[in-house]
């Protein structure tokens, strides 16, 4: 059991693996609870100090994406993660050895140093600190596909599409992995459609910090957990979960989360979005992951992101940012809102649209949706 919690900065560079040893530890019940931090940066007010008597069980602390308000310290056991890391393999076709490509200051990353952990095989690992580039992700890719065994990574649909883009050194490397995990953020089918013809093994994941991440792979619950809809929000529950929230509560038996699903007729879970993203325009409700799904199927878009901007007469109006495949040929945006109409309504339809070289993001690569909706206050928007 550990007494308190002690920050540990991390670097996006090589230096993430001088996490490895004291996260054995932390692991072994040998050290204290570790809260990976970003090198560099403070450590927030009240994340390390001591454990109260629920909060002993937690061998790490790692901060949520911050997607939906500030950042929440989410205390996971050993236990939690040991028994996430091992379904994970279980589902793969067994241990293998990681490339880390994510930060891992979120659980997505830290997840691959913990697979890694019980795989007994150092990851690889991809330096970020100049950003997220498919040449460099070829070069750190390169030893770990020598290596025996089989071959894993971890990605966010970002990196994939711009893998996917580049059809060079780095999309021949991804596609000599066994798996690569694919989640942090939705995941649009034509994404999805594009690396399966370019013969890349991706596997959808579903999950968050308070499940010692991903946790529903393809549609479908690793082994131990189960998966509810309460008024279409999706609940969560098994061995993965998180004691509770640092400064918080216990979560309990049941973890509800902030996302709305449906189950498919296979039995699959299909994610819809977050319930908190839900854009309501004129009286009519419309999810942004729908319009987005519509908009990166057609030809020229790269990516897209959909918010709701305020709207003195329609309460909000849809608006969306689009990264084109080539910027000196944007596609015309009548032709994408007349994909909206058709696929989705004329409520779903952007009213208002902006081209930019990049979505912007944050945490663990997803895509940040309160900068995308400053676009649209600016001058130009």
């Amino acid at each position: 059991m550990a007494s308190h919690v002690e920050a540990f900065p991390v670097p996006l560079g090589p230096g993430v693996l001088d996490l490895v040893e004291p996260l054995r530890r932390a692991l072994d019940g040998e050290g204290p609870a570790l809260l990976p931090v970003p090198a560099g940066q403070p450590v927030p007010p009240g994340a390390a100090g001591p454990l109260r008597d629920w909060e002993s069980a937690a061998a790490l602390v790692v901060a949520t994406s911050g997607s939906t308000g500030a950042p929440r310290g989410v205390l996971l056991s050993a236990a939690a993660l040991r028994a996430s890391a091992t379904a994970t393999h279980e589902r793969l076709g067994g241990p293998g050895r990681w490339l880390l490509a994510l930060p891992a200051t979120h659980v997505a990353g830290v997840q691959v140093v913990v697979r890694s952990l019980l795989a007994g095989v150092a990851p690889g690992v991809l330096d970020l600190t100049p950003g997220f580039r498919p040449s460099a992700f070829a070069v750190a890719a390169a030893p770990v596909l020598e290596s025996p065994g089989r071959h894993y990574t971890a990605l966010v649909p970002t990196q994939l599409a711009r893998l996917l883009a580049g059809e060079g050194p780095g999309l021949a490397a991804l596609r000599r992995f066994d798996a690569v995990l694919l989640g942090g953020a939705a995941a649009p089918p034509a994404l999805l459609g594009r690396a399966a013809d370019a013969g890349v093994r991706v596997v959808t994941t579903y999950g968050m910090s308070e499940t010692a991440g991903g946790c529903v792979y393809d549609g479908v619950p690793l082994d131990g957990v189960r998966v509810r809809l309460a008024d279409e929000r999706i609940e969560l529950a098994g061995p993965v979960l998180a004691l509770g929230h640092r400064g918080g509560e216990p979560i309990g038996d049941w973890f509800r989360t902030g996302d709305l699903g449906m189950t498919l007729p296979d039995g699959r879970l299909e994610v819809v979005g977050r319930a908190d993203d839900v854009i309501v325009t004129g009286g009519e409700k419309v999810p942004p992951a729908l319009v987005e799904r519509v908009l990166v199927e057609q030809p020229g878009v790269l990516e897209a992101c959909v918010v709701g901007v305020p709207d003195d007469e329609w309460g909000q109006v849809v608006a969306a940012v689009v990264v084109p495949v080539d910027r000196a040929a944007l596609p015309a945006g009548e032709a994408l809102r007349e994909a909206v109409r058709v696929a989705a309504g004329r409520a779903s339809a952007p009213k208002l649209l902006r081209f930019v070289p990049e979505l912007p993001l944050r945490g663990p690569g997803k895509v940040d949706r309160t900068a995308v909706a400053s676009l649209f206050r600016s001058p130009t928007g």
